[in-house]
């Protein structure tokens, strides 16, 4: 769990400036094939997570979700995680089950199982129970007040998607433990 957070030393508390994440930057249409984002303290750098396909359009069975960081405090250009941040902070572990579906773990929080599948317009989603309901994932944002790349001081993670039966967005805080 302490190493989700990313790659920055973050060594002073920021508690009575926290950032609003609904004020963060979203990605938008340059990100063709988002599936979902992650966002958190300190700054509003993202980490994408995008449908990874190969040249005839096919989704990459052995490696299926690409992942990013868009920087917009430098401009919003991307930038492809270092080995650290895919192996212990962002990475995704995806394991195959058939018909085109896959189960996704988060390499930091192994505990949220995550759901790459179709829907019924033949389009890509990850799927995750959020609150108890069963939704769509757009968005995870860390909120994190001090501590270091090794062990941040996590005071949530909260999950936010589309409830799947209404429509409604749905939004969960976990506590790490």
């Amino acid at each position: 769990m302490s190493s989700f957070v990313g790659v920055e030393h973050i060594d002073k508390p920021k508690s009575g400036n926290l950032a609003d994440p609904d004020t963060f930057p979203v990605p938008g249409k340059e990100v063709a094939n988002l599936l979902f984002y992650i966002q958190r303290d300190p700054n509003t750098n993202t980490i994408v997570y995008e449908l990874n396909k190969d040249g005839q359009g096919k989704v990459k069975s052995k490696d299926p979700v690409s992942t990013y960081w868009i920087r917009y405090p430098e401009g919003g250009g991307r930038k492809d995680l270092n080995y650290l941040q895919r192996k212990f902070a962002y990475g995704i572990n995806s394991k195959a089950l058939g018909n085109g579906e896959f189960e996704l773990r988060s390499v930091a929080y192994n505990k949220l199982p995550l759901y790459l599948r179709r829907d019924g317009k033949n389009q890509y989603h990850v799927y995750a129970d959020i609150g108890s309901k069963k939704c769509i994932l757009s968005r995870v944002f860390i909120r994190i007040d001090g501590g270091t790349f090794w062990s941040p001081n996590v005071l949530y993670i909260e999950l936010k998607g589309v409830e799947i039966a209404t429509g409604k967005t749905i939004t969960q805080r976990i506590k790490p433990s």
